[in-house]
């Protein structure tokens, strides 16, 4: 069997791309409501995580976006921090590099 190289350059910019296309702002209610189908169970860890995102930038004006490939993100543009989840998958903060490309989307809208 061949190996297959894996072009995470391709991966990113289409990646960018759908996020640019799909970008848009969720009121805190939305975001909440997204929280609570993502992880209904209390006592979750990610669900802990995912509030604790949510209070810990509240007032501040979020962003919600999804790539082709199943990734979602929420972003803050204020205060400069991001989220990534995958439904039934997994979750993490935003790397400095995606909060960077984050950041000039949401300001060349």
């Amino acid at each position: 069997m061949p190996f297959e190289t894996i072009n995470i350059e391709e991966i990113n910019e289409a990646r960018r791309k759908a996020i640019a296309a799909s970008i848009r702002t969720i009121s805190v209610e939305e975001v909440k409501a997204l929280g609570e189908r993502l992880f209904p169970f209390v006592g979750d860890p990610w669900r802990d995580r995912f509030f604790d995102f949510i209070t810990e930038n509240s007032g501040a004006t979020f962003y919600h976006a999804a790539t082709h490939d199943g990734v979602e993100l929420i972003y803050c543009h204020g205060k400069e921090k991001g989220i990534w989840f995958m439904p039934g998958t997994g979750m993490g903060p935003m790397q400095p590099k995606g909060l960077a490309a984050l950041k000039q989307i949401v300001e060349r809208r």
